[in-house]
């Protein structure tokens, strides 16, 4: 058998060893919970980042972020304007349901996963202002999108005063906000804080994290009483780590010397080196770390024949199949230049 060649998923990525060396530094005694000193260097250490003042709380995982964020926003009785193919509707589970007690998720439109002004105003015409109808309380953003997409300061800026216009709160999943950020190539603030966000769930695990997310709280949504919901409600589910020191120390790792940047730039060369020799066979542009690509059964049994391994996606209408190739921030070079031809030779 052909050794396995993975472009499967960034989730699957190895740990950044300076992230094993700095939970290895943290393994002394602290106190429990999120009162340790590493847990209290990263409202500083985020502020740092984003030039203005944040509020940063860790969870393990992604779909605690997005959720626990949300929750703290939104009623039971409210809604959530997202892409119709956004990460909270298709693929957690309904964990926004559960977490919110049961907040509805408003799908919108738009090209390549991505919400624009104009899609956002058009789910939400039809809802009347009455109690019949669930009430829009935030609109949710994805950065990158699941299509691998971005969007541009000013796409979000458009976004922001579209929801502080309409009374509502700005999350963006940031699942992949380093792989965007190292794409514009602009200030991490541009895209967030000075663009209306006010709650940014911030990737790490597919970025050289172990097990480590961050929610950044911007503006409003630094509010203390918001702050206190999400504290509480980290509780209750079952995300307050009693060695939350290990958590903060993934973080602070990432974040030192932007590791998390130079992380994302890493990736996205590997993708750029894969879309080059995708040619027309592209289904989206290539702006992260994400590539898209139609090929017919036969050529993805090939490509899997030959070594390398990938998930199969929804065809384009019209197209005999289509594949999704992810890479990393520790992608192999030999094994992305040998994919890179395998596409090209189809």
């Amino acid at each position: 058998m052909p050794r396995i060649m993975k472009f499967f998923s960034d989730n699957a990525a190895t740990v950044h060893p300076r992230v094993w060396a700095a939970m290895a530094a943290a393994d002394a005694p602290d106190t429990a919970y999120d009162g340790d000193a590493l847990s209290g260097r990263l409202d500083e250490a985020f502020s740092a980042l984003f030039g203005q003042p944040a509020t940063a709380i860790w969870v393990a995982t992604g779909t605690a972020a997005n959720c626990l964020a949300l929750a703290a926003m939104v009623p039971p009785h409210g809604g959530v304007v997202c892409h119709r193919e956004a990460h909270i509707e298709t693929d957690e589970g309904g964990a926004p349901g559960f977490y919110t007690h049961g907040a509805k998720l408003i799908l919108a439109e738009g090209d390549a996963a991505r919400l624009t002004p104009a899609t956002i105003n058009a789910a939400l015409a039809p809802i009347r202002d009455d109690v019949h109808r669930v009430q829009p309380h935030a609109i949710s953003i994805t950065q990158a999108s699941e299509y691998g997409r971005v969007y541009a300061p000013g796409d979000v800026a458009a976004i922001g005063a579209l929801a502080r216009a309409r009374d509502l709160w700005l999350h963006m999943d940031g699942a992949r906000f380093a792989n965007a950020v190292a794409h514009l190539g602009c200030h991490p603030a541009a895209i967030t804080v000075d663009a209306g966000v006010d709650a940014l769930s911030f990737g790490m695990v597919k970025n050289g994290g172990l097990g480590a997310e961050a929610i950044v709280l911007f503006g409003e949504g630094r509010d203390p009483a918001l702050v206190d919901t999400i504290h509480r409600q980290r509780k209750r589910a079952g995300h307050l780590q009693s060695k939350g020191r290990y958590l903060a120390a993934q973080i602070l790792a990432l974040l030192e010397g932007d590791l998390w940047l130079a992380n994302a730039r890493a990736a996205n060369a590997s993708a750029a080196e894969l879309a080059a020799a995708a040619g027309d066979r592209l289904i989206h542009p290539v702006e992260s770390d994400e590539v898209f690509l139609i090929v017919d059964p036969a050529e993805a049994a090939a490509l899997r024949a030959a070594g390398f391994d990938f998930y199969d996606w929804v065809a384009p209408a019209g197209a005999p199949g289509a594949a999704r190739l992810v890479t990393s921030w520790n992608s192999d070079p030999a094994h992305v230049a040998a994919l890179a031809r395998a596409i090209a030779a189809l």
